[in-house]
């Protein structure tokens, strides 16, 4: 169970989703890919993968799409709830980032699907899907035709680059505040200093 601020120590989320990472988020733009462009799914595959799998041949229209990288806002909203964690009270952290997607086309139609790619992403219908986890289209790259040579061969390949943005947020265990003393001191000359106690209810 994660610490809290009555148990001190690092704070984890009490929840760790959301928002969607890892696979799970690759697989919302290979989803997407596959309905805007209407490649099969065995077709569009992770960018990145532990296990290499053969590349198909020169002659087949494929796809490989990954997050390249999230940049997060500089400061996110911090909010207490004191009514949350059974009375106790927690905070919400909420952050918005901008996710950068790296798509890229392979095959003789490499340049014509990604140009469906970019089409598909200015109507509202096609972005449908993503919208319940929080994701909103933001900007693009131009399309790029960077030619890879493999096994002595050269494939047709164009990459396209998106941002997405999102807002999420995340809960921790920072409970309500019930009895505080200190001391307060001030600029004066000389400075003075008033302990105060605020007792518990």
């Amino acid at each position: 169970m994660p610490n809290t601020s009555a148990s001190g120590g690092y704070l984890a989320p009490s929840v760790l989703t959301p928002p969607e990472e890892d696979a799970e988020l690759d697989a919302l733009f290979q989803g997407l890919t596959v309905g805007i462009t209407g490649l099969a799914g065995a077709f569009v595959r992770p960018r990145w993968q532990t296990v290499v799998p053969k590349t198909p041949e020169r002659d087949v229209n494929w796809a490989a799409v990954g997050v390249r990288s999230q940049k997060a806002d500089a400061g996110p909203a911090i909010k207490h709830n004191p009514t949350a964690g059974g009375g106790l009270g927690t905070d919400t952290v909420q952050r918005h980032e901008l996710v950068e997607v790296a798509f890229s086309f392979y095959g003789p139609n490499g340049q014509r699907y990604a140009a469906v790619m970019r089409d598909g992403l200015s109507l509202p219908q096609n972005l449908e899907a993503i919208r319940p986890y929080g994701l909103r289209y933001r900007d693009q790259l131009p399309i790029v035709s960077v030619p890879e040579q493999i096994n002595n061969l050269w494939f047709r390949r164009y990459d396209y680059t998106v941002f997405f943005a999102r807002g999420f947020t995340r809960t921790y265990g920072i409970e309500n505040l019930v009895a505080a003393e200190g001391v307060i001191v001030t600029d004066g000359v000389p400075p003075l200093e008033r302990t105060f106690t605020v007792p518990a209810p």
